[in-house]
């Protein structure tokens, strides 16, 4: 890890890696059906960082418009899902906390799009959960809300992904 990195990850084949030069915040689990279709998993935990301060040092992180409201970076050797950048929030970066070298590191305090959870997949927490985004997301004044339907689904299958060396 770079010396001024506080945490790094990188994808399941090593081909890309990544390291974070300031602390995660807003940590939680998302359940929307992108996020499921893309990780094959009933949630995904990601975190957020300043886009800058989300550093490829490895690799190139392939990118593809995944919803009418963002897009997803991730590695084009072995598909891991790396990140995801939200257009609403142009200064900040997702990041999957389980692609961390450390994923313990980092708990998830909040459930966000509660309303697409599988129905047979609880998680015995305590933690807020929200139908959709939280109300206080940064950038929904705008009008943006989001989306959880096919509509997005579609701008997925029809974009091409792209390879981004920059975080």
């Amino acid at each position: 890890m770079n010396a001024s990195a506080m945490l790094s990850g990188g994808c399941a084949c090593g081909a890309v890696r990544y390291a974070l030069h300031s602390p995660p915040f807003d940590a939680g689990y998302c359940h929307c059906r992108l996020c499921q279709l893309t990780s094959g998993a009933p949630v995904m935990a990601f975190a957020t960082v300043p886009v800058g301060d989300f550093r490829i040092v490895a690799g190139e992180r392939a990118v593809r418009r995944s919803s009418d409201f963002g897009e997803r970076g991730f590695c084009a050797a072995c598909g891991t899902p790396l990140t995801m950048q939200v257009d609403h929030q142009p200064d900040t970066i997702d990041f999957t906390i389980a692609t961390l070298d450390d994923p313990s590191a980092l708990a998830p305090q909040f459930h966000i799009w509660d309303a697409s959870r599988i129905a047979w997949f609880e998680m015995a927490d305590a933690l807020p959960r929200h139908a959709g985004f939280r109300p206080d997301t940064v950038g929904l004044d705008d009008g943006v809300s989001g989306s959880d339907s096919s509509a997005s689904r579609g701008a997925w299958l029809s974009s091409s992904a792209t390879s981004s060396g920059a975080g």
